[in-house]
């Protein structure tokens, strides 16, 4: 009993922890540069910078969550990018097919990645390396090595729209997809089962649970959120780039370890992950605005997913 309450303790003071550090860091930049981070403009330029990757880490989230790693997304986001590009030519297709096509490829992508996991028994890690790099030479291959230009106004405007002028179809996008997130994992059985395969994969096996269909389906989830991300990426830039997308999986880990989500698997909540994007943001909008190499900035994100880990390491300890 003690033990559960020390845990239970832990689980709140991390969750608790994560969102102190983060009002810490956007007070301390607000007081560093009042007249630039400040501004309303920034704060939404900020939002809208976290969503796609806010995007990209709730599918993450999802998979690590489930015990895996998906190191596939940025090259998804790329391939993605070039199919929504070639197909939002003017006069050539649909803008339904320009969205949808992208989405389905980054779901075949990542249903292939969980099948490979599930069926082929590979390590997570080493099954999305390979696939990361495949779907990177698929994109240069499908773009010629060159961006891919000339999209329909409608196209661009899928990302660079706002509601009623005032908030950015970007961060919409964002607060649709983390709620869709938040009711899967908290009001489904199929959120419950992920915690449960996460957790303990041979207990959620013998409980009846169909480990390899709860892989298969994280993985596609992540996937076609990764196609997503890369249709609004390639609209915001209005171009489709085959070399897009790099280190994307590296900064939706990131958000996904800050946020709370144990890298173990079967621990994490979805607002820690929302909290995780945001904060990656602030912190590279920050840092620009006081003029902080990019160099440096490589390293304090590094460090800050070192002691994201080490934290997580250390709760469980004590947990």
């Amino acid at each position: 009993m003690a033990m559960a309450t020390g845990g239970r303790s832990w689980a709140v003071l991390r969750d608790l922890g994560i969102l102190l550090v983060f009002l810490a860091v956007v007070g301390v930049l607000m007081a560093l540069s009042p007249q630039a981070f400040a501004k309303p403009a920034n704060l939404i330029n900020v939002v809208k910078q976290a969503s796609i990757n806010g995007v990209l880490a709730v599918g993450m989230m999802l998979v690590i969550i489930s015990g895996g790693i998906d190191l596939s997304i940025g090259s998804i986001v790329a391939l993605a990018g070039v199919i929504a590009a070639s197909l939002a030519h003017p006069g050539e297709h649909s803008l339904a097919l320009a969205v949808a096509a992208p989405v389905a490829a980054g779901a075949v992508v990542g249903a292939l990645n969980g099948a490979s996991v599930a069926y082929g028994g590979i390590p997570p890690f080493i099954v999305t390396l390979a696939s990361m790099t495949i779907v990177r030479g698929l994109a240069l291959i499908a773009a010629h090595g060159m961006p891919v230009f000339n999209v329909t106004k409608a196209f661009e405007a899928l990302a660079g729209g706002f509601v009623a002028n005032t908030v950015p179809y970007l961060v919409i996008y964002f607060a649709v997809v983390t709620a869709v997130g938040a009711f899967v994992l908290g009001k489904t059985v199929f959120g419950r089962r992920i915690y449960a395969v996460g957790g303990n994969e041979v207990a959620a096996a013998v409980s009846g649970i169909d480990v390899h269909a709860v892989k298969i389906g994280v993985y596609t989830i992540s996937g076609a959120l990764a196609g997503f991300a890369g249709l609004v990426l390639a609209s915001r830039t209005i171009s489709g780039n085959p070399t897009s997308g790099q280190a994307y999986e590296m900064d939706a880990i990131a958000a996904v370890i800050i946020g709370g989500v144990s890298m173990s698997g079967g621990v994490g909540k979805w607002y820690g992950t929302v909290i995780g994007a945001l904060f990656i943001a602030v912190i590279g909008n920050g840092l620009d605005i006081l003029n902080v190499s990019s160099y440096y900035q490589l390293i304090i994100k590094g460090l800050i997913i070192y002691f994201a880990v080490l934290f997580d390491i250390k709760g469980k300890r004590r947990g």
